[in-house]
């Protein structure tokens, strides 16, 4: 590099001392060429006076030779006085200048030296001189002619040969004035000729200077060109290494990250190992008590059948359950080797002894039960804002239902729904958590929702963090949240509990995985394996970096890449990637949606973590609480039905009606539902879209929902202003929990046409009341709508009308597809209608799933322990 730099000053050297050097030849050049023009212009101011010395010079040679013919004619010699008086008299008489007698001589070597140079015009006057004597002779006839003139002929022709003659003299005249012109022309000629020569000459070797000035030039020129050719490689070298060293500091960096995805995928196999173990310990297990299931035959048939007859007769007497009886007599019917003992040692024994050892028989073949704690910022009915705190609540329900002890962590909000807490209590206790540098208090708050235990976090913070009269939405939430979370790990620390799984949602309380392992694991609360549910990728939790420490995480640590650094905003930390990145089991909400948000389209930038961490991360479709709605208990509906007996839908349909104004003219007129919160994730240009369609199809439509969008608020008040007193469009811009349940009820579509949708709830809600779904191919709504036409599906599970593009064209197929399939195949559509109801959307398979993922990162664990 410093080799090319000497070299390219070293060019520009040479190359400023050429130009030096040209420019001083230039002006010694212009010096010359102005040296030049000064002695042309003298050369030509000495021509013009030798022309006029010419000129008189010519005037004098002709006096001079008149005067020699007039000597020769006369005989006359006069001295040299004499001659020259007489010429100078001429002189002064023709208006010659006269020369003095004293400068004569040299006059006279002047008038030799014009003589000399008049040389060529001798023939000439030679000539002439023959012409004259010509003339003589002529003359000399003339007077001979004259003496004969007595003859009037010879006279004639006399006057005729004079005439003849005096006009050969003329023309002779003519010539000699024409023959002295051409002399002078000539000389005029010959000196300019040689003038040109000299200047062409001198020309010649100035423009000879010139190119070599011109070639000079050249050179500097091309040196000049080759120092930029060079100067230009010599930037794209420095360019190039500049981009050289990016390149280095990239690889550098892949190279880092290559090392950490090699340290994960080391830590991975270590943990299938483990879990390999486990299963293979498992597999021993379970091929043990498969050897003692194997049927045993050392007893006849009349041994197995007296026991099943024995175990009829107890759960006709209602000793055992029809659960207990159903597993003692799968095992009878096996022929267990078990129940054989046990039967066989109760002989002497009291039935209620006997009855007692068949139940322990029972109890020792169920599974351990989990203790789950949920850690949430909503819970429904008490805190719900969207599908959050219906899975909070449901998935609880059914893990209960299954044996497990589940609790639930919430905020205590001022504005929850009070009246559905049962037995709300303050604990005698507060809890101190750390914020800020310092420790604050915490109540603490008991009480039952919907048979879940529930405990509430009351700060007593001076911010009043959940005294805001709204669940989110504030300018600090981050804080807030990051609050809750410490001291909600706070109190299980001081509490004591060991649950086998915390389980955290959303960015509110993703807080909770690092907290626990990088300040409570370390305390002795390290008995939980974290499972982190993200409901929706949209909403992550992002803030400066420095927000972290608040709640007491080393933000310097955390500020990285493979950490909690936020992928977009590398000065942030992202509360979600927190998440996904500290937790043992990541979930969201529906299969799709999962493959979805690992795209660059769906991930809204978490999808590089999601794919780093796919082994843990998988999508678990949300469930409903088939409880709260089950059209057949339902007593916010007016007629209750099932899907044997569909006539309560109908009286539905007629009810609501009426409740609103619209005509029922048409008793089979379909009605098409939406109910929604109005936002751009839902597709609003297409539910707008299908007001009017509908309408056009000749159908009902109604819409339940509200806008936080203050201009989609004002835009569906307006349609509703519009189609006010219509008898066939309702838009009512609330929330009303009951009027949901009619419409559910009453409606024969429900459309759902949102952009993204992570599960859903509706179109799992809208089957269950026999409302069939018209829903867009997206996320939890292609994982449970499947179109009537799409013969890949089998006919029993196609249970709606889907659409792929988010666009009214494919809309408005959807929906004209629904009503012509409504109108023209009565009976069909009611085969659909009872197929839809009967789909089991409940949360049981949804709670197995959960249930089998904590057990197995439970598993690991335990395997991670023992090696």
């Amino acid at each position: 590099m410093l080799l090319d730099v000497l070299l390219l000053n070293q060019a520009r050297l040479r190359a400023l001392e050429d130009v030096d050097n040209i420019l001083k030849e230039k002006e010694t050049l212009q010096r010359e060429i102005n040296m030049l023009e000064t002695r042309l212009a003298e050369t030509d101011a000495r021509l013009k006076v030798a022309a006029q010395e010419k000129i008189n010079a010519e005037l004098l040679e002709d006096q001079l030779q008149k005067l020699k013919n007039e000597i020769s004619d006369k005989d006359l010699v006069k001295d040299t006085g004499e001659g020259l008086c007489e010429i100078q008299q001429t002189a002064s008489n023709n208006d010659i200048p006269v020369i003095d007698p004293s400068s004569f001589s040299s006059f006279i070597e002047e008038l030799k030296v014009v003589k000399e140079e008049n040389v060529s015009l001798k023939y000439d006057l030679e000539v002439l001189k023959s012409t004259l004597a010509n003339v003589r002779e002529t003359h000399e006839r003339m007077l001979k002619m004259e003496e004969e003139r007595s003859s009037g002929i010879a006279l004639e022709e006399l006057e005729l040969e004079l005439a003849a003659v005096q006009e050969n003299v003329r023309e002779i005249t003519n010539l000699k004035y024409e023959c002295k012109s051409l002399s002078g022309k000539v000389e005029d000629l010959q000196a300019l000729v040689g003038s040109a020569s000299r200047q062409a000459a001198q020309t010649i070797d100035i423009l000879e200077q010139n190119q070599e000035l011109s070639k000079k030039l050249d050179r500097l020129e091309t040196s000049i060109e080759e120092a930029k050719t060079y100067k230009l490689s010599l930037e794209q070298s420095q360019q190039y290494n500049k981009l050289l060293e990016q390149q280095v500091k990239i690889l550098e960096e892949h190279l880092l990250m290559s090392d950490k995805e090699i340290q994960s995928q080391v830590s991975l196999y270590r943990e299938s190992v483990n879990e390999f173990h486990s299963t293979l310990e498992r597999i021993k297990e379970e091929s043990d008590r498969k050897k003692q299931d194997e049927p045993v035959d050392d007893m006849p048939w009349e041994f197995w059948s007296h026991l099943l007859l024995c175990l009829d007769g107890w759960l006709l007497e209602k000793k055992i359950s029809n659960d207990d009886a159903k597993l003692l007599r799968e095992m009878a019917w096996k022929r267990d080797a078990r129940i054989r003992d046990v039967f066989m040692s109760c002989k002497d024994k009291q039935e209620d002894e006997a009855v007692t050892a068949f139940l322990k028989l029972v109890s020792a073949r169920t599974c351990p039960a989990l203790h789950v704690m949920h850690i949430a910022a909503e819970m429904a009915p008490v805190a719900k804002v969207g599908g959050l705190g219906d899975v909070v609540s449901g998935l609880g329900k059914a893990l209960q239902r299954r044996g497990h002890l589940v609790e639930i962590i919430l905020p205590k909000y001022d504005c929850m729904q009070y009246g559905r807490i049962e037995n709300l209590k303050a604990l005698n206790v507060e809890v101190e958590s750390y914020f800020d540098g310092q420790l604050f208090k915490n109540r603490v708050w008991v009480g039952i929702i919907e048979g879940l235990p529930v405990y509430f976090i009351e700060p007593q913070h001076p911010a009043k963090f959940f005294w805001r009269g709204q669940f989110y939405g504030e300018h600090d939430d981050f804080r807030r949240f990051s609050f809750f979370c410490r001291a909600a790990l706070e109190f299980l620390y001081r509490a004591g509990k060991k649950p086998d799984i915390i389980h955290c949602h959303d960015w509110q309380t993703a807080f909770i995985a690092p907290l626990y392992w990088d300040l409570y694991a370390p305390k002795g609360l390290n008995s939980a394996r974290i499972c982190f549910t993200c409901h929706n990728f949209e909403y992550q939790g992002t803030a400066p970096a420095s927000e972290l420490t608040s709640c007491g995480l080393d933000a310097t640590q955390l500020n990285r890449h493979d950490r909690m650094q936020d992928n977009v905003a590398h000065h942030k930390v992202n509360a979600v990637k927190g998440g996904i990145v500290f937790s043992n089991i990541v979930t969201t909400v529906s299969p799709t949606y999962a493959e979805e948000v690992r795209t660059a389209e769906g991930g809204h930038g978490l999808h590089h973590t999601l794919n780093a961490h796919s082994r843990k991360f998988l999508g678990i479709l949300n469930g409903i609480d088939t409880d709260a709605w089950d059209p057949a208990t339902d007593t916010l509906i007016r007629f209750q039905y099932t899907a044997d007996d569909l006539q309560g839908k109908a009286g539905n349909k007629d009810a609501l009606r009426k409740y609103l104004g619209l005509s029922s003219a048409d008793a089979s007129m379909p009605m098409v539902g939406c109910i929604t919160r109005l936002v751009p994730q839902k597709g609003v240009h297409l539910i707008r879209h299908s007001i009017y369609r509908t309408v056009e199809l000749g159908g009902q439509f109604l819409l339940l929902g509200s806008s936080p969008v203050p201009h989609i608020q004002r835009e569906f008040e307006d349609i509703a202003n519009h189609f006010h007193g219509h008898q066939n469009v309702r838009l009512i811009l609330k929330y009303d929990d009951v009027l949901a349940h009619s419409i559910y009820a009453a409606c024969d579509m429900f459309v759902i046409p949102s952009i993204f949708e992570p599960c859903g709830l509706t179109q799992m809600i809208s089957m269950r009341y026999g409302s069939i779904p018209i829903a867009r191919r997206t996320g939890g709504l292609n994982d449970s709508v499947f179109d009537i036409d799409d013969e890949t599906i089998p006919l029993q599970f196609r249970n709606g009308f889907t659409f792929t593009t988010a666009d009214e064209q494919g809309l408005s197929y959807a929906l004209d597809r629904a009503f012509n399939y409504y109108k023209r195949s009565p009976e069909k559509w009611l085969q659909l209608v009872k197929r839809a109801m009967t789909i089991d959307f409940s949360w049981e398979p949804s709670a197995k799933q959960y249930e089998e993922l904590y057990e197995r990162s439970l598993a690991r664990a335990r395997a991670s322990i023992r090696a």
